[in-house]
């Protein structure tokens, strides 16, 4: 491989020829050999936005020159809009503080603009101007986050609580029976038990949206420890508005920055939520699998689509794979969140250094809800379907409807029927009328699924 010199505060090192990073970024390959995990592309992403933003504003606050300022916002625009991952290889078990990586957006800015604008112009003195790593990488943190549930979390939330509201809707009327304890219970509508899992993917949805506005408050401005050391004043607030103008959301900067630094309690606030959504989608994906178990062995009473063969030696069957996605995803998700609890505790006076593991495994989260709500709805959501005939055959057998009978043979006298019922395997029809208890015509006033809704 061809290699050129590049040099540092720390000599000289050899980097390939084609590569636009410089030499911090090689200094991290050479140091860092560590796993397979890279720095997500959304927080390059993020980086490159706080860039041009800074660059706008230390051009209006007149502390970088308007030709250098308007070269770097040219680089950042051509990095956002055309495919240079390969200039991103850094590890993600780097720095705990982001340094490599905000050095490496640097140093491949600072090429771009260079190159294109015939002008000197440096990774630290002109595209990190105003800013330190320990600043711009929470604030990037942020703004990946703020953008992720945007653009791929509520719409993913948004589709599955309409298919689930639709099914709800469907099936409002029909009478099933309950369970309570993994046993049967009293009736109540398919629609009503559908419902509350959209009243879940709802409340969710508000907790996401909630818990991402404190998100919003960026950590730009404060520079090394937070006091904005070597930053104009207003910095942060210019950059946070420039930021909000180039995304559309309305970010602010952070009231304080000492606070933003080292602690990263917006972020384990707002993965809790996504652990909620989790435990929620867990609980929605094992009642579909429950409901259709079988399909003649089993519960059977919801279908599930067949999307492909469930076994390689059982012919025939159909396996509820996508439910089966949703719950490993849904235990992925709760081990991140112990990972962002674990990293937000170690803010060790004015900085965190657990910052790079802490934002991959927020996205990480975001990306693999979004994607299996995505799946699960379209896959299986979308066609599922109530077996009615089974669900009548499975509530009109149930001893529970005795609950009924309690209001006037008392909790002792409708469990008698029940008991007999079972034992001998008769209905709760039959029993009450062999014990005397009441009549056919009776039972039949008092007991009806239907009512008992």
């Amino acid at each position: 491989m061809k290699t050129r010199t590049e040099r540092d505060s720390l000599g000289e090192v050899q980097v390939p020829e084609e590569a636009l990073w410089g030499a911090q970024t090689q200094r991290s390959l050479n140091n860092f050999p560590i796993g397979r995990e890279k720095m997500p592309q959304e927080v390059i992403e993020a980086l490159v936005l706080v860039k041009r933003a800074a660059a706008v504003v230390n051009v209006e606050l007149e502390v970088l020159d308007e030709d250098r300022g308007r070269a770097i916002a040219k680089a950042a625009d051509r990095i956002l809009s055309e495919d240079f991952s390969d200039q991103f290889p850094l590890s993600l078990w780097q720095t705990g503080s982001g340094t490599q990586t905000n050095m490496n957006v640097n140093e491949v800015i600072a090429r771009i603009a260079s190159d294109d604008s015939r002008l000197s112009i440096h990774p630290n003195d002109h595209v990190n101007r105003s800013q330190s790593s320990n600043d711009v990488f929470p604030t990037a943190m942020h703004v990946a986050t703020v953008l992720a549930v945007e653009r791929r979390l509520l719409p993913a939330l948004d589709r599955i609580t309409k298919v689930l509201r639709e099914k709800s809707d469907r099936y409002r009327d029909l009478v099933k029976i309950g369970r309570t304890h993994l046993q049967d219970a009293t009736p109540l509508t398919l629609g009503q038990e559908i419902g509350g899992w959209v009243r879940m993917m709802e409340r969710c949805q508000s907790m996401v949206i909630t818990s991402v506005e404190y998100l919003k408050d960026l950590a730009l401005g404060g520079t090394a420890v937070g006091t904005g050391l070597n930053a104009p004043e207003d910095f942060g607030r210019k950059v946070a508005q420039e930021i909000g103008e180039l995304t559309g959301v309305d970010f602010s900067t952070a009231p304080d920055k000492f606070h933003s630094l080292t602690s990263k309690d917006e972020l384990v606030a707002f993965h809790g939520v996504l652990k909620a959504l989790a435990a929620d989608l867990m609980k929605i994906a094992n009642d579909v699998r429950w409901l259709a178990s079988g399909p003649r062995c089993g519960l059977g009473e919801l279908i599930i689509p067949a999307n492909e063969p469930g076994s390689s030696i059982m012919p025939g069957k159909v396996n509820p794979t996508q439910a089966e996605a949703v719950t490993m995803v849904a235990v992925r998700v709760m081990g991140n969140d112990t990972t962002v609890g674990v990293a937000a505790s170690q803010g060790n006076f004015q900085l965190n250094v657990f910052m790079p593991v802490t934002i991959e495994a927020v996205l990480n989260s975001i990306g693999l809800l979004s994607d299996v709500m995505e799946s699960f709805t379209d896959r299986c959501l979308a066609g599922l379907e109530a077996d009615e005939e089974r669900i009548s055959q499975v509530r009109d057998r149930s001893l529970m409807l005795v609950t009924a009978l309690a209001p006037v043979l008392g909790y002792d006298g409708a469990a008698s029927i029940a008991k007999k019922a079972h034992s001998e395997g008769i209905t709760l029809k039959e029993a009450a009328v062999a014990m005397g208890s009441l009549s056919g015509e009776e039972f039949d006033k008092l007991v009806r699924p239907e009512k008992m809704v």
